[in-house]
């Protein structure tokens, strides 16, 4: 027999949805949401043979990321998906920047699956567990006490959640005097800055060219990174921020796991103090607190406190995981599906940092596409530890996507793994979409044709 008849009868005992090795891609368009929690760009790649793979951009990046690789990607199998990885992954960087390469990467996945029959989990190598843990991210807006945030982690244990997490920083010092110190005028510039900026956004005002100048100087200003800001937390400021913290757990207690995220721009000294203050209420991790790429400084923090240190979700691609991992500077790794490369990626992380000994939980602020990717992805990885969600309070959220799972998604603090084809999604709520559309970026899978040919010479060496 030929080879190709050798494939042809091997194929036919195999349950597939379509013909993989014919299935090509044909398109590629977006919907902008808003709320979900935040700007998520929702992506769906059509093919040849009627399956669609849905994909997302990652929580407030800019769809263009992914607009841009549409021509490396159009003609091309869905299912092979670690060629075309390796073909558009130089185009990702971290952060948001990796949210084109990280959807489209997920859409692959997404095609492959429903083009074999198989749930994702089953082609990274089957799963470690039926129902993925959720810990869930609460946020209260306004000037906030620690009996407010407990209140409101309470009702969340009520729900069901069995780990939580909550912001503390200097956000809740900003109008209490004498907590914070800076050059002078710095801190009044930020705020300043900042409600210019996002008054012009909300009233609409400005004109296009304020707006922009408003948008850059605000950029300028948030982008300074932590150790060059000159803010410091003083005692009064610690005092604080310790009795928010003794609060939050008077009304929560003790057993339940905490995480802390989002403590602003401060140096790894004033991280320490801080961190030396908290570790008494037994604390799940702290998020964040320096620039990931300050590699000796997680060192001197993880060596300074005994809280775990997590931070990681703005890392992209593995191998920029390693150096934490190596030194030792984190005891939990939080990479974001849409930011690392996509579903496989994450799990090599999750991998390689089982082999240090570091527990992987997953970062995730965006809709049920997202979701899912990061639920194939904890369900094959063995040192998962649990997964954020960010939408306990968007009524809407479960109703973006149209399948047979359980609804709602999230159900007593977890998610059940899908069974069903790919993510597990059949089709998106277009009507839900449109309710929600992105005011400033209203269409609904509107055609790309004009990046349908955008081409350049890619390759990185001579």
């Amino acid at each position: 027999m030929s080879t190709q008849e050798t494939y042809e009868s091997t194929l036919a005992h195999v349950n597939t949805a379509s013909r993989p090795s014919e299935l090509r891609i044909t398109d590629i368009r977006f919907a902008d949401i808003a709320g979900a929690p935040m700007h998520c760009s929702l992506i769906k790649v059509y093919t040849n043979q009627g399956l669609v793979g849905f994909g997302e951009v990652r929580d407030a990046a800019d769809k263009m990321y992914a607009l841009m690789l549409k021509s490396r990607l159009l003609g091309e199998n869905p299912c092979q998906i670690d060629k075309l990885f390796r073909r558009i992954k130089q185009f990702g960087g971290h952060a948001r920047q990796g949210g084109g390469v990280s959807g489209l990467e997920i859409a692959l996945w997404d095609l492959a699956g429903k083009a074999y029959g198989v749930p994702i989990y089953q082609m990274l190598g089957g799963k470690f567990r039926d129902r993925i843990r959720m810990y869930c991210d609460t946020d209260v807006g306004g000037k906030d006490t620690g009996a407010r945030m407990g209140q409101a982690l309470k009702e969340r244990m009520n729900k069901g959640f069995t780990f939580l997490k909550m912001d503390l920083g200097i956000g809740q010092l900003a109008h209490e005097p004498g907590t914070l110190s800076a050059p002078l005028g710095f801190l009044e510039e930020m705020r300043s800055l900042s409600e210019a900026y996002h008054r012009g956004r909300k009233e609409g005002k400005m004109t296009e060219s304020e707006l922009r100048h408003a948008r850059n100087r605000h950029y300028d200003v948030y982008n300074i990174a932590h150790p060059f800001t000159g803010i410091h937390v003083t005692e009064k400021g610690l005092d604080l921020l310790e009795q928010y913290v003794a609060e939050v757990r008077d009304v929560i207690g003790y057993e339940v796991p905490l995480a802390i995220d989002h403590f602003g721009h401060i140096g790894v000294e004033d991280c320490i103090k801080l961190g030396r203050r908290i570790e008494k209420f037994n604390l799940a991790w702290m998020e964040d607190m320096i620039p990931w790429q300050y590699t000796e400084q997680y060192v001197r923090l993880s060596r300074a406190v005994t809280t775990p240190i997590c931070t990681g979700e703005d890392i992209y691609l593995k191998e920029n995981f390693k150096p934490l991992l190596e030194s030792g500077g984190v005891s939990v790794i939080h990479p974001d599906v849409l930011s690392t490369g996509g579903i496989l990626e994450t799990k090599k992380i999750g991998d390689m940092a089982q082999e240090y000994g570091v527990a992987m939980a997953i970062h995730m602020a965006e809709s049920p596409i997202a979701c899912l990717a990061a639920v194939h992805a904890a369900a094959a990885t063995e040192n998962f530890l649990a997964l954020e969600y960010h939408s306990v309070d968007v009524d809407w959220w479960d109703d973006l996507i149209v399948s047979k799972l359980p609804k709602p998604l999230v159900q007593n603090g977890y998610i059940t793994v899908p069974d069903a084809p790919g993510l597990g999604i059949e089709e998106l709520n277009d009507e839900v979409i449109s309710q929600h559309l992105h005011p400033s970026i209203p269409g609904l899978w509107e055609a790309t044709d004009s990046w349908n040919d955008y081409w350049g010479h890619d390759r990185l060496w001579s």
